[in-house]
């Protein structure tokens, strides 16, 4: 029983990809991540190389993944056993940097308390998140003024704006907005909402990987929010996914934010599990104090319709 660790996609696809089709609504997040980085290429999250791994049992069965591709946190799938503290040694040996980890609550707590005790890093939850599977789909009835149209070149300002942010809501900064944007436009990723002439809302969605359409995100500004505008670009996106011959329609809400939650039972999701996001911290971070810790918590649990 051991980890294998790889910087290539290729190798990581051969040995993991049937584990990881296996079960592609709870590894939707590593299947559309490889496959960006398929069409995209190795930088298409950072200028850090992505890094993957695999686990095998006795037998010879690979029975857990993991993908990292800074700056964004080491991604877990369910992990067995002992594996948790063994990847963290792996890690470690390697010197490779984290920014956190992301997974089941159990997995990501035990690999969270080996890499601490091996780094001396701190730790502290980042957000709680529930992923959702669209069953049937329910319109909000009435509909709010306006309909969805596809977004297009002409809106690419707006949709930067939007990106980032919803990036400064969910505490997640400094990310490669106009990529982000430029790749859904390429494959009509991005939906707006437009009510008496103007956008008011916007839903994304990723492509569709093993049947599965992950839509991400859906943003409201501040000023048009509490109108129904993110549901009705969340059904219209939905809709499409089905209409594209989608197996499966999921998405992810913060655990903190009720309005959201309740806003896709609504819709028709259903709950197929929870997940925890845990940062690790530096000593300088550590140090900081708790009004600018408090600070932090604060711009991370707020989150857009």
């Amino acid at each position: 029983m051991a980890w294998t660790l790889t910087e290539s996609l290729d190798s990581y696809l051969a040995c993991a990809g049937e584990f990881l089709r296996s079960r592609p609504v709870r590894h939707t997040v590593q299947l559309s991540v490889a496959e960006s980085l398929h069409i995209r290429g190795a930088s298409a999250f950072g200028e850090t190389a992505p890094l993957f791994g695999w686990w095998q049992s006795a037998e010879g069965e690979v029975t857990a993944a993991l993908l990292h591709t800074p700056p964004y946190q080491l991604l877990l799938t369910r992990l067995p056993g002992d594996s948790a503290q063994l990847l963290a040694e792996e890690l470690a040996g390697r010197g490779r940097q984290l920014a956190g980890v992301s997974g089941e609550l159990g997995d990501a707590a035990a690999f969270a308390a080996a890499w601490s005790e091996l780094t001396g890093e701190g730790c502290r939850e980042f957000r709680r998140i529930r992923l959702f599977r669209l069953g049937h789909l329910e319109p909000p009835a009435p509909a709010p003024d306006g309909a969805a149209r596809a977004a297009t070149s002409a809106d690419r300002d707006l949709l930067e704006s939007w990106f980032q942010a919803f990036g400064a809501e969910t505490g997640e900064l400094g990310r490669h907005h106009r990529e982000v944007v430029d790749d859904r436009l390429s494959f009509g990723g991005l939906t707006l909402w437009e009510a008496d002439g103007a956008a008011v809302s916007l839903a994304g969605a990723q492509r569709q990987v093993a049947g599965v359409v992950r839509i991400a995100p859906v943003y409201t500004p501040p000023e048009r929010r509490g109108r129904g505008y993110g549901g009705a670009v969340t059904a219209a996106v939905s809709q499409a996914a089905l209409d594209a011959g989608a197996a499966h329609v999921v998405l992810f809400t913060d655990l903190a934010n009720p309005t959201s939650n309740a806003l896709y039972r609504r819709l028709g999701y259903r709950q197929v599990e929870d997940r925890v996001m845990l940062q690790f911290q530096h000593r300088a971070a550590r140090d900081e104090g708790p009004r600018a810790d408090a600070r932090r918590v604060a711009g991370q649990r707020r989150v857009a319709e």
